[in-house]
């Protein structure tokens, strides 16, 4: 094993690495849920404009403060203003949370796999099934231990040959499953009134709450002011067009979850009806399984959806796991060996209170909440929109967007620096902040 950083080889393997970050359980799990719960078409139209704005700028950013550093999110800020490494240590301490509670819901996720392709899909259809696994206290910790086993194994292998060759396998695979299921679930019976509210676009359904849901949507999806894409900026090559590689990310991500909506919504339609859309988180541990057993070869098409979802886990795990790991081997100099052992250390500390904390230790509380909710909540309800006007804040006013537009226009000319300028000094960090007003109001 490499002790070195490496970078990545090739474009197409930095773009299907990048978005295989931003691919995760917040395309297909949380992106679904939220379409359904806040208007459909109207959720996806302000979604898409946010990220064509918003988060390309933000993703833009962060990927060449990578690059031109040639560090991860820790040293990259200290390198370019000492007086705001405290915003790269923020940035790195924000995936250390993440990845142990992010790893132990795909473990629940491999769970649902493996009983899918046993043939056992009725069973996790039943009442209290999902309540009683995440309850019980070896089982999410064994699926836990195996899910962040897997992604080990690729990040021990590094850049190259781990996180470049899975993305390239991974995500072409989780685009092929997807439309395929998206395609079976457009055409089931009643599923027509189902495509009809996730695409036509209602001013009626608007609301605050659904564009406040929508801007958190495109934040998290993205996989911004987490420090990968820092981290991933860090391994890429000078000769490569950042701006044109954002748009491919920015679109591969958007499709992904604009697919997850075609999934799921029009299938809810057919299966349950309209009155299920407010099913929320548990539209798919709960509600998605019942729907696959009212389906005639519903084990297999369960399977299908779980290994879809499960490739989806994976690659984000891999990126946060990458994010920590290059954050200790820049900070402390650390061999590469020696940062998954360190990494490995926090998952167990974090990960394992996160998988008991609907059972064995369901009355250890914090702020009224199980150990994994907290995590989730301090990280994505206040870290990351903290870190995301930082960022803003450091781009547009501390080392000015120039510095940005001269590391982009090393390989190609920044066509769209107009935009990019505009949208990291005013727009963004407005609507990052009002995310981040909206969790205390």
């Amino acid at each position: 094993m490499s002790d070195n950083r490496g970078s990545f080889t090739s474009r197409i393997g930095f773009v299907l690495a990048a978005a295989g970050s931003a691919v995760g359980l917040g395309n297909i799990w949380r992106f679904p849920y939220l379409a359904a719960k806040n208007g459909g078409g109207i959720f996806l139209l302000i979604y898409i404009i946010l990220v064509l704005t918003v988060g390309i700028a933000l993703m833009t950013a962060e990927i060449t403060i990578g690059r031109k550093t040639g560090l991860s999110v820790c040293s990259a800020f200290k390198k370019l203003n000492k007086k705001w490494a405290f915003v790269g240590v923020l940035g790195a301490i924000v995936p250390a949370i993440i990845l142990p509670y992010y790893s132990v819901i795909g473990g629940w996720v491999l769970k649902y796999l493996v009983a899918f392709c046993e043939g056992f899909g009725a069973e996790t259809a039943e009442d209290g099934f999902f309540g009683g696994f995440i309850s019980s206290s070896a089982s999410p910790l064994f699926w836990y231990i195996i899910f962040i086993g897997l992604v080990t194994i690729i990040i021990v292998y590094g850049v190259q040959k781990g996180i470049e060759r899975a993305s390239k396998i991974l995500m072409p695979l989780l685009v092929i499953l997807t439309i395929i299921v998206a395609i079976y679930s457009i055409f089931l019976p009643g599923a027509g009134a189902g495509l009809v509210y996730y695409l036509k676009p209602d001013f009626a359904n608007l609301s605050w709450s659904g564009v406040l849901n929508a801007m958190s949507q495109m934040f998290y999806s993205l996989s911004l002011a987490m420090g990968i894409m820092i981290t991933y900026g860090s391994y890429v090559q000078k000769k490569e067009n950042i701006e044109t590689a954002v748009t491919h990310i920015a679109l591969f991500d958007t499709a992904i979850a604009f697919l997850a909506g075609l999934m799921i919504i029009p299938a809810v339609f057919s299966f349950m009806g309209p009155e299920a859309l407010n099913a929320g988180p548990g539209l798919m541990f709960i509600t998605l399984p019942k729907v696959f057993n009212s389906m005639t070869g519903g084990d297999f098409i369960g399977a299908v959806f779980f290994i879809l979802v499960f490739f989806a886990a994976l690659t984000s795990a891999i990126s946060l796991m990458e994010a920590v790991v290059a954050s200790f081997q820049d900070e402390f100099n650390f061999s590469r060996t020696k940062a998954i052992i360190a990494t490995l250390i926090i998952c167990v500390v974090l990960g394992v209170p996160s998988s008991m904390g609907n059972g064995a230790w369901s009355g250890f509380l914090i702020m009224g909440m199980d150990f994994l909710s907290f995590c989730d909540y301090i990280s994505n309800n206040i870290m990351m929109p903290v870190v995301a006007v930082l960022t803003c804040v450091f781009v547009g006013y501390v080392i000015k967007p120039q510095a940005i537009v001269e590391e982009v226009e090393l390989s190609n000319t920044f066509k769209k620096k107009k935009l990019f300028e505009l949208s990291i000094k005013f727009f963004a960090p407005v609507c990052i902040f009002i995310i981040l007003v909206s969790q205390f109001v």
